[in-house]
């Protein structure tokens, strides 16, 4: 890739970043900005980090179907399922169920972007972070410290500097959350290389154990238990 596209594609990240901001962090937005970095250099050697964690290689060759939630039917199971408590989630926030935004996935780098895409909101019940500014940021923390998912990277770099410069009184909470994320980013599995549905009945805390995800977010500040409630 020539310096003047890569130049071309930073301006444009300079951009989306701006319109995220603007937006209060609409979809839309974000989807933008994560799209902007296909076909990159950054894009593609996250990529090759996500093959190289146990069942990344076979779910990229495979071509593992995209989520495809049915939330009407998740809602159906136990309290304390990962598909109910997924369910509980995107209600909540008054999501469509088929808000995704449609991708091809065709190539590595969109099958990846999608698959991420799509799951966001699945790392959030697991990990137990919320879905405000700290409790995103901490999420996201998540995947760019695992495989360096650039989009991800771009946006909690970004979101600390605007804090630390622009809302120093949030920066404590917000970088605290960030910090919780590479803290599980370290010593769980790669949660973008999980079969999440294959497993939807099973109960969130199970999950965790097998993941090891020890220390989950939900009971902090910026935890999801503020939204939901406590894990039954």
């Amino acid at each position: 890739m020539s310096r003047f596209q890569e130049a071309l594609r930073a301006t444009n990240n300079l951009r989306l970043l701006a319109a995220v901001g603007r937006s209060g962090g609409e979809l839309s937005s974000i989807a933008d900005l994560i799209d902007n970095f296909l076909g990159s250099p950054q894009l593609s050697a996250s990529v090759e980090r996500f093959k190289g964690v146990p069942g990344g290689a076979e779910m990229l060759s495979q071509r593992y179907p995209p989520l495809q939630p049915d939330i009407d039917s998740l809602r159906q199971l136990p309290p304390g399922s990962l598909g109910r408590r997924y369910a509980d989630l995107i209600l909540s926030l008054g999501y469509d169920p088929a808000f995704f935004r449609p991708r091809d996935v065709s190539t590595d780098d969109r099958w990846l972007t999608q698959r991420i895409a799509t799951t966001h909101d699945i790392h959030h019940v697991v990990a137990g972070f919320g879905t405000e500014t700290a409790g995103e940021n901490g999420v996201l923390a998540i995947t760019a410290a695992q495989i360096g998912f650039p989009g991800y990277v771009l946006l909690t770099s970004a979101g600390q500097l605007a804090s630390f410069r622009f809302q120093p009184e949030r920066f404590p909470l917000l970088s605290a959350a960030q910090a919780h994320g590479h803290t599980i980013a370290r010593q769980a599995q790669c949660l973008a290389a999980v079969k999440w549905e294959e497993g939807w009945e099973k109960p969130v805390r199970q999950w965790r154990e097998e993941l090891g995800i020890s220390d989950p977010a939900d009971a902090e500040p910026y935890g999801l238990d503020g939204q939901l409630g406590p894990l039954p």
